[in-house]
Protein backbone atom coordinates (compact mmCIF):
# COMPACT_ATOMS: atom_id res chain seq x y z
CA UNK A 1 0.00 0.00 0.00
CA UNK A 2 1.34 3.45 -0.86
CA UNK A 3 1.54 6.26 1.65
CA UNK A 4 -1.45 8.59 1.99
CA UNK A 5 -1.26 11.88 0.18
CA UNK A 6 -0.99 15.26 1.87
CA UNK A 7 -2.28 18.07 -0.31
CA UNK A 8 -0.70 21.38 0.71
CA UNK A 9 -2.07 24.83 0.13
CA UNK A 10 0.48 27.65 0.38
CA UNK A 11 -1.45 30.81 1.24
CA UNK A 12 -3.00 30.28 4.64
CA UNK A 13 -1.27 27.13 5.92
CA UNK A 14 2.35 27.91 4.97
CA UNK A 15 2.01 31.66 4.38
CA UNK A 16 -0.18 33.22 7.10
CA UNK A 17 -1.20 36.02 4.74
CA UNK A 18 -4.04 37.22 6.98
CA UNK A 19 -1.73 38.00 9.91
CA UNK A 20 -1.31 41.65 10.80
CA UNK A 21 0.60 43.02 7.81
CA UNK A 22 3.17 44.89 9.88
CA UNK A 23 3.95 41.95 12.19
CA UNK A 24 5.76 38.96 10.73
CA UNK A 25 5.04 35.90 12.92
CA UNK A 26 7.89 34.56 15.06
CA UNK A 27 9.99 31.95 13.28
CA UNK A 28 9.01 33.14 9.80
CA UNK A 29 11.14 34.70 7.10
CA UNK A 30 9.95 37.07 4.39
CA UNK A 31 10.39 36.53 0.68
CA UNK A 32 9.24 38.69 -2.21
CA UNK A 33 7.97 36.44 -4.99
CA UNK A 34 7.38 37.70 -8.51
CA UNK A 35 4.99 35.04 -9.74
CA UNK A 36 3.12 37.27 -12.18
CA UNK A 37 4.17 40.55 -13.79
CA UNK A 38 3.71 43.45 -11.43
CA UNK A 39 4.47 44.04 -7.81
CA UNK A 40 6.10 41.12 -5.96
CA UNK A 41 4.05 39.27 -3.37
CA UNK A 42 5.11 39.43 0.27
CA UNK A 43 5.20 35.87 1.57
CA UNK A 44 5.97 34.75 5.12
CA UNK A 45 7.37 31.23 5.42
CA UNK A 46 8.62 29.14 8.32
CA UNK A 47 11.74 27.07 7.49
CA UNK A 48 10.78 24.46 10.12
CA UNK A 49 7.58 23.51 8.30
CA UNK A 50 9.23 21.45 5.56
CA UNK A 51 11.07 19.03 7.84
CA UNK A 52 7.99 18.73 10.06
CA UNK A 53 5.79 17.91 7.06
CA UNK A 54 8.29 15.38 5.70
CA UNK A 55 8.44 13.65 9.09
CA UNK A 56 4.69 12.93 9.01
CA UNK A 57 5.03 10.03 6.56
CA UNK A 58 2.79 11.31 3.78
CA UNK A 59 3.45 11.68 0.08
CA UNK A 60 3.34 15.47 -0.28
CA UNK A 61 1.65 17.27 -3.18
CA UNK A 62 1.03 20.98 -3.76
CA UNK A 63 -2.66 21.96 -3.95
CA UNK A 64 -2.28 25.68 -4.45
CA UNK A 65 -2.78 28.41 -7.01
CA UNK A 66 1.02 28.59 -7.06
CA UNK A 67 1.03 25.16 -8.78
CA UNK A 68 4.54 24.57 -10.26
CA UNK A 69 5.75 27.94 -8.94
CA UNK A 70 5.53 26.53 -5.40
CA UNK A 71 8.59 24.43 -6.22
CA UNK A 72 10.50 27.55 -7.26
CA UNK A 73 9.49 29.98 -4.51
CA UNK A 74 8.15 28.02 -1.53
CA UNK A 75 9.85 24.59 -1.36
CA UNK A 76 13.46 25.86 -1.02
CA UNK A 77 12.55 28.27 1.79
CA UNK A 78 10.59 25.76 3.88
CA UNK A 79 12.97 22.86 3.23
CA UNK A 80 10.92 20.70 0.89
CA UNK A 81 12.11 18.89 -2.22
CA UNK A 82 10.40 19.51 -5.55
CA UNK A 83 6.87 18.14 -5.21
CA UNK A 84 4.18 17.15 -7.69
CA UNK A 85 1.27 19.56 -7.85
CA UNK A 86 -2.40 19.46 -8.69
CA UNK A 87 -2.89 21.16 -12.04
CA UNK A 88 -6.22 22.95 -11.68
CA UNK A 89 -6.31 23.86 -15.37
CA UNK A 90 -9.61 25.47 -16.37
CA UNK A 91 -10.99 24.83 -12.90
CA UNK A 92 -8.70 27.47 -11.38
CA UNK A 93 -10.96 29.92 -9.50
CA UNK A 94 -14.10 28.51 -11.19
CA UNK A 95 -17.24 29.18 -9.15
CA UNK A 96 -19.49 26.18 -8.53
CA UNK A 97 -23.23 26.53 -7.92
CA UNK A 98 -23.12 23.83 -5.21
CA UNK A 99 -20.68 25.82 -3.04
CA UNK A 100 -17.88 23.25 -3.40
CA UNK A 101 -14.47 24.91 -3.55
CA UNK A 102 -12.90 24.99 -7.01
CA UNK A 103 -9.95 22.85 -5.77
CA UNK A 104 -12.00 19.99 -4.35
CA UNK A 105 -12.98 18.06 -7.47
CA UNK A 106 -9.41 18.15 -8.83
CA UNK A 107 -7.96 17.01 -5.50
CA UNK A 108 -10.37 14.07 -5.33
CA UNK A 109 -9.49 13.15 -8.91
CA UNK A 110 -5.76 13.40 -8.17
CA UNK A 111 -6.12 11.21 -5.07
CA UNK A 112 -7.73 8.50 -7.22
CA UNK A 113 -9.12 6.65 -4.21
CA UNK A 114 -5.97 6.87 -2.08
CA UNK A 115 -6.27 8.10 1.50
CA UNK A 116 -5.45 11.79 1.77
CA UNK A 117 -5.28 14.79 4.04
CA UNK A 118 -5.76 18.29 2.66
CA UNK A 119 -4.63 21.40 4.55
CA UNK A 120 -6.21 24.64 3.38
CA UNK A 121 -7.85 27.77 4.73
CA UNK A 122 -10.86 27.78 2.39
CA UNK A 123 -12.66 24.47 2.92
CA UNK A 124 -16.32 24.36 3.86
CA UNK A 125 -18.91 21.73 4.82
CA UNK A 126 -19.81 21.51 1.11
CA UNK A 127 -16.28 20.25 0.41
CA UNK A 128 -16.53 17.62 3.13
CA UNK A 129 -19.83 16.39 1.68
CA UNK A 130 -18.37 16.30 -1.83
CA UNK A 131 -15.35 14.28 -0.68
CA UNK A 132 -17.55 11.81 1.23
CA UNK A 133 -19.76 11.32 -1.84
CA UNK A 134 -16.96 11.04 -4.43
CA UNK A 135 -13.93 9.60 -2.65
CA UNK A 136 -13.96 5.96 -1.49
CA UNK A 137 -10.91 6.20 0.77
CA UNK A 138 -10.27 7.93 4.09
CA UNK A 139 -9.87 11.69 3.85
CA UNK A 140 -9.12 14.50 6.27
CA UNK A 141 -9.99 18.05 5.27
CA UNK A 142 -8.03 20.10 7.79
CA UNK A 143 -8.75 23.82 8.02
CA UNK A 144 -5.86 26.12 8.93
CA UNK A 145 -6.41 29.66 10.17
CA UNK A 146 -4.78 32.01 7.60
CA UNK A 147 -3.94 34.49 10.38
CA UNK A 148 -1.58 32.04 12.10
CA UNK A 149 -0.68 29.28 9.58
CA UNK A 150 0.31 25.75 10.51
CA UNK A 151 0.81 25.22 14.25
CA UNK A 152 1.68 22.31 16.51
CA UNK A 153 -1.99 21.28 16.85
CA UNK A 154 -2.27 21.08 13.05
CA UNK A 155 0.76 18.79 12.83
CA UNK A 156 -0.71 16.67 15.65
CA UNK A 157 -4.02 16.28 13.76
CA UNK A 158 -2.17 15.27 10.60
CA UNK A 159 -0.01 12.80 12.55
CA UNK A 160 -3.10 11.28 14.19
CA UNK A 161 -4.82 10.78 10.83
CA UNK A 162 -1.62 9.25 9.38
CA UNK A 163 -1.27 6.93 12.38
CA UNK A 164 -4.68 5.44 11.56
CA UNK A 165 -3.45 4.43 8.06
CA UNK A 166 -1.57 1.21 7.28
CA UNK A 167 2.19 1.77 7.17
CA UNK A 168 4.19 0.95 4.06
CA UNK A 169 7.55 2.10 5.33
Amino acid sequence: MSRPLLFLDVDGPLNPYAAQPERRPAGYTTIRATVHPGRPLRVWLNPSHGPALLALGYELCWATTWMAEANRWIAPVVGLPELPYVDFGRGLFAERPDGVHWKTEAIVACAAGRPFAWVDDEQSPADTLYVRAHHPGPALLHHVDPRIGLREADFAALAEFRAAMPRDD
